[in-house]
């Protein structure tokens, strides 16, 4: 769906989901942080299926993984290419945002390919510990 058809959002609309996708990629947890406590689902996802907590953990925002994930954010959320918050950590390299994830109950079993996977493949013995 898109602007200007029947039941789709307006322009203003989408906007604010650019703007709020963006804040998470940039790591901006002041501005979601005001969205989120006004009721923005933290689940949101854009086109690709990447949700808020998917951009802030591939982007290596620990913060914001926080935030997102106490508003409700799914840890376990795949994309429509199958892929984990915490498998998109674990290939960009973010033991920091791994950990919250971890903390969070992420299964790092979850998703194509799954986060101990990738961890294997770029032998990341640190990210492999923190799964226990």
């Amino acid at each position: 769906m898109t602007a200007g058809e029947p039941g789709a959002p307006d322009q203003e609309t989408l906007a604010l989901a650019h703007a709020l996708f963006d804040a998470a990629r940039e790591g901006n947890t002041a501005l979601l942080a005001g969205y989120l406590s006004a009721g923005v689902p933290a689940t949101m996802t854009n086109a690709a299926g990447d949700s808020l907590l998917m951009l802030a953990a591939y982007h290596g925002h620990a913060d914001t993984v926080r935030l997102i994930l106490s508003h409700g954010g799914e840890a376990d959320s795949a994309n429509d290419r199958g892929q984990t918050p915490l498998a998109g950590a674990v290939f960009k390299g973010y033991p920091d945002v791994v950990q919250v994830l971890v903390d969070a109950g992420a299964d790092p079993d979850a998703g194509t390919p799954s986060a101990r996977a990738a961890a294997h493949m770029f032998q990341r013995q640190d990210i492999l510990a923190l799964f226990g």
